[in-house]
This record gives C-alpha cells, structure tokens and sequence, in this order.
C-alpha cells in the first residue's frame, strides 16, 4: 500500500462541510392567538376570567373529573388565552397552570389539584375553590386561588343568605 490517499480530510484540508438542514419547530404545537403571559404585560393587555370557574364546586383534594358541569372544564381560563400562569395561594403556594394551546379550566384545577391530592380532609380548612382574581396591582402574571369552607353551590349558598336573614 503505497499509493498516497485519495480521500480528502476537511479537517486538513479546510473544506467546509455541507451546511445541514436546520428543521423548524411544528407551528401546531401553539394555537394562533394564545399569548406569552410576559407579552401581555408589555403590552398592557388585561386579562378576564372565566367566570364558571367561581360555581364549579369542587374539592381541591379530588380529581378535577369530579367537577358536575364537565362543559366548564373545556372552557378557557383567561381571555385573552395564555400559554401559562402562576397560580398563587394566600399562604404563599404558588402552582404554574400549562397548555400550549391556552391554559383551560381543567388545566388550573389540575395543577392544583397535584399540590393538594395526597391531603386529607382534615388537613385542609378551605376545601373547595371559591374562584380566581386577577390583581395587576400587585402581579400581572399570576391569578390568585381563594378558596372556601363548603361547596357553596349557588343553589345552597342563596338558601343560606336567607336563613341568616332569618336569624338576626
């Protein structure tokens, strides 16, 4: 083997290799419309919430599939929709809800509900979600979770307006 090499090293010989393919990102991934949370912010957008999320009922240690208008699930949480928020607690908790696709009913209860699943009913003193607020005075991007002591189902807590009537 005497024969000097035919190949030519680009290492050595300062050929270039050829450029590669560079694959973008599937735009499907992100809904048309959903907003980065911090965009938001920049722009001055406010956020609106959903308002079904205040009658829903539900115990924060059960599976968000609980929940007996499963309608309301589906529904979107903020408008306009978001990809992600910080959901923050009075006691200073804070889960992050996520959907590429803009953050859902399901997708708050569902990260709250990882936080809250392994308590017992007696750990918790507020058992049910009350609603969110949105207060751009003190974070924009974040909504804050209150919560309650019962179900408070429309139907029971306006009985409950009247016996307390009743009663002074």
């Amino acid at each position: 083997m005497t024969e000097p090499l035919t190949k030519v090293d680009s290492a050595v010989q300062g050929i270039e290799p050829p450029p590669k393919e560079t694959k973008h990102r599937r735009a499907s991934s992100s809904a048309n419309g959903v907003m980065n949370i911090n965009d938001l912010e920049s722009q001055g957008i406010e956020l609106q919430i959903a308002k079904e999320t205040q009658g829903t009922g539900w115990k924060i240690n059960t599976s968000p599939t609980t929940v007996e208008d499963k309608e309301v699930l589906k529904k979107l949480l903020t408008t306009p929709p978001v990809k992600k928020i910080d959901l923050h607690f009075p006691l200073g908790l804070e889960v992050t809800a996520r959907n590429l696709k803009g953050v859902t009913i399901k997708d708050a209860l569902d990260a709250i509900h990882k936080q809250f699943k392994k308590r017992a009913d007696d750990e918790l003193d507020l058992q049910y979600l009350a609603g969110f607020e949105w207060d751009k005075e003190e974070s924009w991007t974040r909504l804050i979770v209150h919560l309650r002591k019962d179900a408070g189902q429309p139907a029971t807590s306006s009985k409950k307006k009247k016996n307390k009537g009743g009663d002074e």
